[in-house]
């Protein structure tokens, strides 16, 4: 209980001011480049991720990938987004953790019920 607490205060950004000073930097780097923290996972290393984007709307993943493209794109430039547009960015407004947490609510379900799981990671 007493080392919950302490965690949730580590990560907390109203509570802690280290944790707030890391949101700011990497809200700054996000924003350098067009992207959204929810961007940055990995569909191929955790299939919940994979699975909760493919059950998100079509527009919504057109629009993570086009974003994904344009960071890759200045990186290899080494050019950050125009000021203007960095303004406009919203770092840390999720699109995919709603569906994420359904996603491994359902499986967390099939393991307690001992269903099969839906997807499973097969190795070439």
């Amino acid at each position: 209980m007493v080392l919950s607490a302490i965690s949730r205060w580590l990560v907390n950004p109203r509570k802690n001011p280290l944790a707030a000073v890391h949101q700011r930097v990497i809200s700054k780097r996000l924003r350098n480049y067009g992207l959204r923290y929810d961007d940055l996972y990995d569909p191929y290393y955790d299939l919940d991720i994979k699975e909760a984007l493919g059950r998100l709307p079509r527009e919504v993943v057109d629009a993570r990938n086009q974003r994904l493209k344009r960071a890759l794109d200045l990186s290899m430039k080494h050019e950050y987004l125009s000021e203007e547009m960095q303004k406009l960015q919203t770092p840390f407004r999720s699109y995919l953790r709603d569906m994420l947490a359904l996603v491994k609510k359902e499986r967390e379900e099939r393991e307690a019920l001992g269903a099969l799981p839906l997807y499973q990671r097969t190795i070439p």
